[in-house]
């Protein structure tokens, strides 16, 4: 406990100056320091929304019901953890606000697989990070997974449009994809299971650069916008359309701890400002999507789309992962064909239509 808080004080002390210049407030009106941490670099999509939207906006709010502002000290891009470790540092109380990518843990984390093993429904990053939402609200389980890490669940975040296809080769067919070494994180490798002879290579997004420049893989599956800030054009040119869907990648989580500390009125706006930067993530998500993929395209890169029926094909060809989630999580008492079952009557009310219902045996 001695070694916390003397962690805590250093990271207090050393951060004054610059938590008072990401909230926009002079440092002598800052309440109590806040630790906001993320493993990925700060130029990322939702780190910037973080800095830029949440951050202030918490602080706005709490000014306007007469709260003190919040010190708020922003660890980014491996200062702390990580991109892997924000779970495990958040459960320690290395960090007081941070965002969790929820793939790298199946095992801790399984209900939120919900998106990613239902691929080739929507690319609506809005309809999906609602609707992630409210399954955590109908189903306890969603949440009691972050309960047992230590934390508070506030919201989802779904920060890419579609997963796509990124290639160091031309690729416009489910052939040209044979035999092809593919990076991906998570869920996504066994989006590969049916074609003949992909082989899923696991990685995160930071790495991917590399694991095409040196040949570790042929292709990776990741979305237009965090192709463009990654500069992925430069080693893999092409990119296969196949709107394999959004996915919620990230949870805004808070220290369990730390938020049995907070005034009831000060948990009331971080949970209300969660969802309202759940919202704008994804907005951003889809307004960038075009711009990113111009942006891709001027850099070198060539888009083809993959035809609708070879996207079907690919959903048929792969082994229903969404069935044997659920099956898993209803063992473990947690309602995953309940929660399976929800989550796509919500996307089907939305407006979508599934190129296969994975609710469906077979």
């Amino acid at each position: 406990m001695t070694m916390k808080l003397n962690r805590r004080a250093f990271l207090a002390g050393s951060a004054a100056t610059a938590g008072a210049a990401a909230t926009g407030f002079p440092a002598f009106a800052q309440g109590r320091t806040v630790t906001v941490l993320d493993g990925y670099p700060a130029r990322s999509m939702w780190l910037q929304e973080m800095t830029n939207f949440f951050l202030p906006e918490v602080n706005r709010r709490l000014v306007a019901a007469g709260l003190a502002p919040m010190n708020f000290q922003e660890s980014y891009g491996s200062a702390i953890v990580q991109p892997r470790g924000v779970l495990e540092g958040m459960r320690l109380g290395l960090g007081d606000i941070g965002v969790v990518t929820t793939i790298f843990h199946a095992s801790e984390l399984p209900s939120q697989a919900i998106a990613a093993v239902t691929p080739f429904i929507s690319s609506n990053a809005a309809l999906v990070a609602r609707s992630v939402d409210e399954i955590a609200d109908e189903f306890p389980a969603m949440r009691a997974e972050f309960d047992s890490e230590n934390q508070v669940y506030l919201a989802t975040g779904v920060v890419l449009d579609s997963y796509q296809m990124f290639s160091k080769t031309p690729v416009s067919s489910l052939d040209d994809l044979a035999n092809l070494k593919v990076a991906g994180a998570g869920y996504n490798l066994r989006y590969l299971e049916g074609l003949d002879g992909a082989v899923g290579v696991r990685g995160g997004l930071t790495d991917f650069y590399n694991m095409m420049q040196t040949g570790v893989v042929d292709a990776a599956m990741l979305w237009p916008e965090a192709a463009n800030t990654f500069a992925i054009a430069e080693v893999a040119p092409y990119m296969l359309r196949a709107n394999i869907g959004a996915v919620n990648s990230k949870t805004l989580t808070v220290n369990k701890d730390f938020w049995n500390t907070l005034d009831p009125a000060v948990q009331a706006i971080l949970q209300d400002v969660a969802a309202a930067y759940r919202d704008r993530l994804a907005e951003v998500a889809m307004s960038i999507a075009g711009e990113s993929e111009a942006a891709y395209v001027a850099a070198g890169g060539v888009i083809t789309e993959l035809p609708d029926d070879q996207r079907a094909g690919w959903a048929a060809a792969m082994p229903n992962i969404a069935l044997e989630w659920a099956t898993g999580l209803d063992a473990a008492g947690k309602e995953g064909s309940g929660m399976l079952a929800a989550y796509i009557d919500k996307l089907i009310a939305g407006g979508e239509t599934p190129a296969r219902n994975w609710s469906i045996e077979g």
